[in-house]
């Protein structure tokens, strides 16, 4: 009877045990991942620019576990650009972030990609990381830091457009550059606008036609340069702007008609 008794205290023991095991064993962690673009050799990718599009993916199925724009300012330009960096010392308070949460119940290998600037579909980089999510052990603060290379460049002018008569010549090249965060150049600034090359190739008919730099204005972002032709044709130009200290780069393109 003894035996009996102690039996049945053992096996009740182990039924109400087993569930609060389980459940502590598969209990859903609402865990934060945050995730940064910062332009290379600039600041943050944020609202000024459109945000950067932060897509969140289970690295073994590709499944998409968050998916949002980056938020927010640029960022301190005097921490990010202007001071030594040391270990553990924050450059990001403040700055464009996109956090997700994510219900996990084991630590998830995860694929983030990142597209950005988003709205600059001529400009846009697909950049991308990968990184272990644990349960309840997040990812904040500066979060994840994904490295956005390149320049926005668009082309101003010539326009599409069918030149003919008094309107053939001469025409102005003009483009638009920024950083990928929308940071600006100028002539001696924090982004030297005279030490980046920025070139207009011209092709008339398919065949290469000619080469002009483009020289930066005073007004900030501004390359411009004269250039005539009065002869009929086709014309596509390529205008691209290059940095050689960084080699972050940036290319827009256009077309008109000449008759």
């Amino acid at each position: 009877m003894k035996k009996i008794t102690i039996f049945i205290c053992v096996f009740i023991a182990q039924v109400v045990a087993l569930p609060i095991g389980a459940e502590t064993v598969s209990r859903v962690s609402p865990t934060e991942i945050t995730v940064r673009a910062k332009a290379k050799d600039a600041k943050f990718i944020g609202s000024s620019i459109g945000g950067a599009m932060v897509i969140i993916r289970a690295a073994d199925t590709g499944e998409i576990l968050a998916r949002g724009l980056t938020q927010g300012s640029t960022g301190d330009t005097g921490k990010i650009m202007q001071t030594p960096r040391e270990r553990h010392v924050p450059i990001a308070e403040g700055a464009a972030k996109f956090t997700a949460k994510l219900d996990i119940r084991e630590p998830v290998f995860l694929t983030v990609e990142v597209l950005a600037p988003y709205i600059k579909k001529q400009a846009r980089v697909v950049a991308q990381t990968q990184t272990w999510l644990v349960p309840g052990k997040p990812i904040t603060g500066e979060g994840l830091i994904v490295e956005i290379p390149g320049m926005v460049v668009g082309l101003l002018s010539p326009q599409t457009h069918l030149y003919t008569g008094l309107d053939k010549s001469p025409f102005e090249i003009r483009a638009n550059v920024v950083m990928m965060c929308g940071c600006s150049l100028t002539a001696g600034g924090l982004w030297d606008g005279s030490k980046i090359e920025v070139t207009a190739l011209i092709k008339k008919d398919g065949a290469d036609f000619a080469t002009i730099p483009l020289k930066i204005q005073d007004t900030m972002n501004t390359f411009s340069a004269p250039f005539a032709t009065d002869l009929p044709g086709v014309y596509e130009i390529l205008v691209y702007a290059y940095d050689a200290k960084t080699g972050n780069t940036g290319v827009d393109r256009g077309s008109f008609i000449v008759k």
